[in-house]
């Protein structure tokens, strides 16, 4: 903390004691003022965190001597070698003392090398702290607000509401008061930016102005409030909180569709709905009972990280750093603690463990996701709410509902065709041969290649291609194909989709016990998300099947239970109905159904579209192939296949074994085999219910297929083991953790369940210590350019101390008692004489507090990014007004993506260059280049504090980009229609559009003068009025002389960057 701070801040200690004597006896005003007893909280903890934490700290990994002075126990014990750092009342025999004071280099602390040498202040302090009994206190922070009653002041005319009574007190302590308030062009200008985001219109100014009424400022603020704008505003500070962007980020940064979740943001603050539900939902709207489409939409606040789908990577590694970015962005958004500081190791300053970083990293470790996004297809990563309209909806569950009933129904229709089987089986010529399986498409036996191909017996015109030459051995039934892992044989052919049944069958050989090996796949790359399509692998030595289309979360799959055997020919066949369930697929080894296991089970969106259309054996695109395996008698069939006809694929006669014995003879199990037979191959009426049932599934993908999707959170039913992870490291698992919240916080209601739903009810109890404060200190530096706590990313021992502590306080029970009610506390702080002030203030008052810490004048500070574009294109009249919707691209210049990625960026046309800055389209590895000129956060990850910059780039963006040139023109046509006849009145009209006030006499004439020199500029041909002119989309105005145009657009131009349109004053 630098001395600066800490004056006032000391400062603010005085004053609250001078507070508590207002309520004692009268005193003398000369009387000497006992000396306030030392404060450990802020001004004790402050020196022991900067100086000391860092080896003697929590972190037991480096604590020196045994010695910890983070807690009052560490600090008063003795250590090993006999000696108490700490004494109480006793600075003798107090080490710390001994030590901070030594003249000898090598036993003074801190030691020399590590630069933080203690100032004879902070030794002075440490020694009376010590005298007067070393009280020591939690931190601040940690220690739930108390109810705190307004102080009494002397200034008590000045009160607005009790806002004013804490800030005219620790004004008064200093020996200053409250600034005039400012002028009514001021004060509208100022809550119109605060709560809406953009300018007032001339029409409100000149209303506002007018308004004699005691309360006209009350109902302006009550209307600002009200107005759908408000939603906006509020929502571009918590884009900046949820590290929002329209793209995944890193090295490819393709688009993903997240903002429906954005809306429900703006839409959230504009009902006002209670702030403990807006954080609740977004943390775990989907374990709310029964969840609204709302709710769950909400928790896609979780989902806004980085992605990435670049070859090579590990999928864990990286889901591992999704989990990580979601309990970091928790600890901003929500606790104002620097949580990432746990991660590798117990944090240096603060109160938390290694271990319950990876306890709240549990509470986020559940969800059923990939470490990759999908490279070849659009697929939405796991898990997803699906986005439609409500008559789309009611037609997918209309589907839905008939589907059930097709399924119902065969299966009753089934049961009533038994006689009708009986009657076939025993009508069967036991003499003639089996029929032809019928639906085989592809018949490939692997005897030959020729030219790189290879025969298909059942369509000669799609033979297989063979690459990378595949060694001939001697097969199953004659020759077969030997793999090296890397080499494959392509069919032409399997394209089929999930509403589509098929059946695979072939003969294999594994030499040996394989993790993993593509035997046979339909999908283009294993790290793309799984691979859209179907695949036949082994893995851990085991068949496994599964449709995709994205893994895990949109998939179904089955894993045999049983090994393969090594060395031996076995066949293997796989069927599928079409029902996009997991128990439609059913594995064959040498003909039997194979024992299984299901690994997924949700399937709702199409399997095609991947990228690899044809059916591929042997390999996979960055995945590991079927190395030195065999494969012989490839056959495709586009049907599934019954369990009769699966085991004739691996043994011919089987299907005469059973028709040619007395069916008096046969089992119950081998006659339901032959009635699923009989009812796919002879009963007409069966096979017409099925194809229907089959037209059915594919209307239901007609519908779901298209329907947009966002990514949310949904809990696995099974928790995912969490453990902690030894620097951070992925692979590197020790203890294992459960969930739970730091011990030095709130305890965890013990009625709650440990997942996010009891994460969130610990987090808005009324009781927690940081939740409240957090937020209203992140809403008091929106309104006032500076939190009451300056640091609003670390509430923690490292962070700054508030400058009004009994004011935060009693604002963040202001919040709870009121019910979470977001409005209310945004009314309390913009009706209060402190914010109405006049942001004036004397050269002495700038110079003895520069960051208005004492708050002794009105804000001050430049407009966000998004608003000095917004306020450009108000004043201009450009600005289109529609809330919500996909995300626009704007101006901006050329060729900036093209350096990134070979992604051009597509500029909007119309409408889409003139929406409201936040709904610009935000490309995480380029965003918007004049809002970062701006200081506009990146969204790579949570940020709850912009950090202000003054560059002459501002000005370059102002005069030159192309929305502000545009802005510019349209801004001066419209100062000629509506300013007034003469040129003094459409200079005013362009002052007051920006600024809110009238110029004076001496700004007119100055604008005068610069509109003459460049009217004499663009008059004489020295400068292009018409290419000036031209600049952005807008078509001119018909018949105004484009020398008066474009001197009075460069007039606009210098006032786009006057101080006072840029400001907010």
């Amino acid at each position: 903390m630098n001395p600066r701070s800490r004056r006032f801040l000391r400062g603010a200690i005085l004053g609250i004691l001078w507070l508590g004597a207002l309520a004692g006896a009268p005193t003398i005003a000369d009387e000497p003022k006992p000396r306030p007893k030392v404060d450990f909280n802020y001004e004790i903890r402050p020196i022991l965190s900067d100086k000391c934490f860092h080896c003697h700290g929590p972190d037991p990994k480096n604590q020196k001597a045994g010695l910890r002075l983070d807690e009052l126990a560490g600090a008063t014990s003795e250590t090993k070698s006999g000696i108490r750092a700490v004494v109480p009342g006793n600075l003798d025999d107090s080490e710390l003392i001994a030590r901070i004071t030594s003249d000898d280099e090598d036993e003074r602390m801190p030691p020399k090398s590590l630069g933080r040498s203690l100032s004879p202040s902070e030794v002075e302090l440490l020694k009376r702290w010590i005298e007067e009994g070393a009280e020591w206190k939690d931190h601040w922070a940690f220690i739930t607000p108390a109810r705190i009653a307004p102080p009494e002041v002397a200034a008590a005319g000045r009160i607005v509401n009790p806002i004013d009574r804490f800030v005219i007190a620790r004004l008064e302590a200093e020996g200053l008061g409250l600034a005039p308030e400012a002028t009514r062009e001021r004060l509208i200008r100022r809550l119109s930016f605060d709560l809406t985001g953009l300018p007032p219109s001339l029409d409100a100014i000149d209303a506002f102005v007018a308004d004699a009424r005691p309360d006209a400022y009350e109902r302006l603020v009550d209307r600002l409030l009200a107005s759908p704008r408000f939603g906006e505003r509020m929502a571009v500070d918590w884009l900046d909180v949820a590290r929002y962007a329209d793209t995944f980020g890193y090295q490819a940064d393709v688009y993903r569709a997240m903002w429906p979740w954005r809306d429900w943001v703006v839409n959230a603050f504009n009902t006002n709905l209670p702030y403990d539900k807006f954080i609740s939902w977004q943390l775990a709207g989907d374990l709310a009972p029964r969840p609204s489409r709302e709710q769950v939409l909400a928790t896609a606040f979780n989902r806004h990280h980085r992605q990435t789908n670049e070859g090579g990577s590990i999928e864990e590694e990286w889901r591992t750093e999704y989990v990580a970015d979601r309990t970091i962005t928790f600890g901003s958004a929500f606790l104002g603690l620097t949580l990432e500081c746990a991660r590798c190791h117990t944090h240096k300053y603060d109160p938390i463990t290694q271990n319950e970083f990876y306890s709240l990293f549990s509470f986020f470790n559940n969800i059923d996701e990939s470490g990759l996004y999908s490279h070849f297809t659009d697929a939405v990563p796991t898990p997803t709410l699906r986005l439609t309209e409500a008559d789309r909806e009611r037609a997918v569950a209309d589907v839905e509902k008939r589907l059930q009933s097709a399924e119902a129904d065969l299966h009753d229709q089934a049961e009533a065709r038994r006689p009708a089987f009986e009657a076939w089986l025993k009508s069967v010529d036991r003499k003639a041969p089996a029929p032809a399986l019928a639906g085989r498409i592809g018949d490939f036996p692997l005897d030959a290649v020729d030219g790189g191909k290879t025969v298909n017996r059942a369509d000669a015109a799609k033979p297989a291609t063979v690459a990378e030459a595949p060694a001939p051995v001697e097969g199953r039934v004659g020759r077969a194909l030997k793999f090296d892992g890397e080499n494959s044989v392509t069919l032409p052919l399997g394209n089929f989709d999930r509403y589509q049944p098929f059946s695979l069958g072939l003969w294999i050989k594994t030499p040996d016990v394989k993790d993993r090996a593509v035997v046979l796949r339909r999908s283009m790359a294993w790290t793309d998300a799984g691979s859209r399509g179907y695949q036949i692998l082994i893995e851990d030595g085991k068949l496994t099947a599964a449709l995709v289309h994205f893994w895990p979360g949109n998939a179904i799959g089955i894993a045999a239970r049983d090994p393969l055997p090594i060395n031996k020919w076995v066949h293997v066949a796989l069927t599928y109905d079409g029902s996009s369930r997991a128990d439609g697929l059913i594995l064959y080894v040498d003909g039997k159904p194979a024992p299984r296991e299901v690994v997924r089970d949700k399937l709702t969106k199409n399997i095609t579209g991947g990228g690899g259309d044809d059916l591929v054996i042997g390999q996979r695109f960055r995945d590991r192939g079927f190395k030195n395996g065999e494969v012989d008698e490839v056959q495709v069939f586009n049907r599934a296949l019954t369990a009769v006809e699966a085991a004739q694929l691996s043994d011919p006669s089987s299907i005469e074994k059973h028709l040619t014995v007395d069916p008096k003879t046969l089992t119950d199990a081998d006659r339901d085999s032959l009635f699923a037979y009989y009812l796919a191959n002879f009963d007409a009426d069966y096979k017409g219910r099925l194809a229907a049932l089959e037209g059915l599934r594919k209307e239901r993908s007609g519908l779901v297929d298209s329907m947009a999707e966002i990514m949310v959170m949904k809990e696995l039913p099974t928790p995912r083991p969490t453990f902690v992870l030894r620097r951070g490291a992925y692979d590197a698992p020790g203890e294992q953790v459960s969930p739970r919240t730091p011990a030095s916080l709130l305890a965890f209601p013990a009625d709650a369940p440990r997942n996010r739903l009891g994460l969130a009810r610990w987090l808005t109890d009324p009781r927690h210590p940081l939740t409240a404060r957090v937020t209203v200190n992140r809403w008091w530096q929106s309104v006032f350019g500076r939190g009451l706590v300056a640091t609003p990313e670390d509430f923690g021992s490292q962070g700054m101390l508030p400058s009004h502590p009994a004011l935060l306080d009693w604002l963040a029970r202001e919040l709870v008692d009121s019910g979470w009610d977001v409005k209310r506390v945004w009314r309390l702080m913009v009706t209060s004489a402190t914010y109405r002030q006049s942001s004036d203030a004397s050269p002495e008052l700038y110079a003895r507090d520069p960051d208005n810490v004492l708050l002794a004048h009105g804000p001050r500070y430049r407009l966000p990014a998004e608003m000095v574009r917004d306020a450009a294109l108000a004043a201009s009249g450009q600005l289109v007004d529609v809330i919500g919707g996909p995300s626009v691209k704007p101006f901006q210049p050329a060729g900036l993506w093209e350096e990134k990625s070979n992604i051009p960026y597509v500029r909007d046309v119309g409408a889409g260059s003139h929406r409201r800055s936040m709904y610009t389209y935000w490309k995480r590895t380029s965003p918007p280049p004049a809002m970062l000129t701006f200081d506009a956060a990146n969204r790579e990850v949570c940020a709850v504090k912009r950090l202000p910059t003054a560059t002459p780039l501002q000005a370059l963006v102002l005069l030159n980009d192309t929305q502000y040139v545009e802005a510019a023109r349209v801004l001066a046509e419209r100062a000629t229609r509506e300013g007034g006849p003469n040129l003094s009145d459409r200079l005013v009209f362009l002052v007051r559009v920006l600024t809110g006030r009238r110029p004076d006499d001496r700004e007119l004439a100055t604008l005068e003068s610069l509109y003459r020199e460049q009217y004499d500029e663009f008059r004489s041909g020295r400068a292009d009025a018409d290419k000036l002119l031209a600049v952005g989309d807008a078509p001119r105005a018909p018949g105004v002389d484009p020398a008066e145009a474009a001197a009075l657009t460069i007039v606009a131009q210098a006032l786009l960057n006057y101080d006072e349109t840029v400001m907010n004053r």
